[in-house]
């Protein structure tokens, strides 16, 4: 099993989208879109349930450069 978790990065200026392909490179998401507001892009992943999600997300996503802010959502029950 999973948890879906959906992640806003808000980036520096100038770097959406390197860092749009720095994560479609890592392969860690299952969707990725461009946002309007006060981030820049909304992510998509599901966490392995064995797995730590602070620490997945901080060890494989947060270290890109140019990620300048997150914020995390995590889900419960899809309807």
């Amino acid at each position: 099993m999973t948890t879906c978790v959906f992640v806003q990065l808000r980036c520096k200026p100038g770097t959406t989208y390197k860092v749009a392909e720095e994560i479609m490179l890592r392969e860690i998401h299952s969707e990725l879109f461009s946002t309007s507001g006060e981030y820049d892009l909304l992510l998509k992943m599901y966490i392995p349930n064995d797995k730590d999600v602070g620490k997945f997300i901080n060890d494989r996503l947060l270290d890109i450069e140019g990620i300048e802010r997150s914020l995390t959502t995590l889900t419960f029950n899809a309807f």
